[in-house]
């Protein structure tokens, strides 16, 4: 049993809280999963889905949403997908293609000095998530979530 579940925490509860309280369209989180010499993240709770798609999207470290926030431990933040990934890359990220966000924001979720994983929250309508918007949310997510610390890569 892992750290994760040893919490007792419920995950989709708290997520779906998420996104009521700030009426994001969307709020997913990734787990990091072990995989033969490296590890895979998946899309394991997601609130305000389109479909069950997002569970089959498996990312290595460094590709998609969470395999970026995964590999530099630094939160994203995308105002605008078509202006700032745009068309031609937007395979490189299948969490936003699936559900069809088009403003969101993604924080590294910590246990001890590691990375293990991602909290997304998205909305389907472009400049939606800002930075005003998404530092709010930071804010009052506070510094756990769960069995998760959140903190920025060079914070200790």
């Amino acid at each position: 049993m892992t750290v994760i579940e040893q919490s007792g925490y419920d995950y989709q509860l708290e997520i779906d809280r998420l996104r009521d309280r700030f009426q994001f369209d969307f709020v997913s989180l990734a787990l990091v999963q072990p995989a033969e010499d490296r590890f895979v993240l998946t899309w394991q709770y997601a609130s305000g889905n389109h479909n069950e798609r997002f569970k089959r999207i498996v990312l290595h470290s460094g590709k998609g949403v969470a395999g970026i926030v995964f590999k530099t431990g630094k939160s994203m933040l995308i105002q605008n997908v078509n202006a700032d990934i745009g068309a031609r890359d937007l395979f490189n990220f299948p969490i936003i293609a699936a559900e069809k966000l088009k403003s969101l924001g993604a924080l590294p979720l910590w246990v001890e000095a590691r990375v293990m994983g991602v909290l997304l929250a998205g909305f389907r309508e472009e400049n939606r998530m800002n930075p005003a918007v998404f530092n709010d949310f930071r804010e009052q997510l506070g510094v756990t979530f769960g069995a998760f610390r959140i903190r920025e890569v060079s914070q200790t």
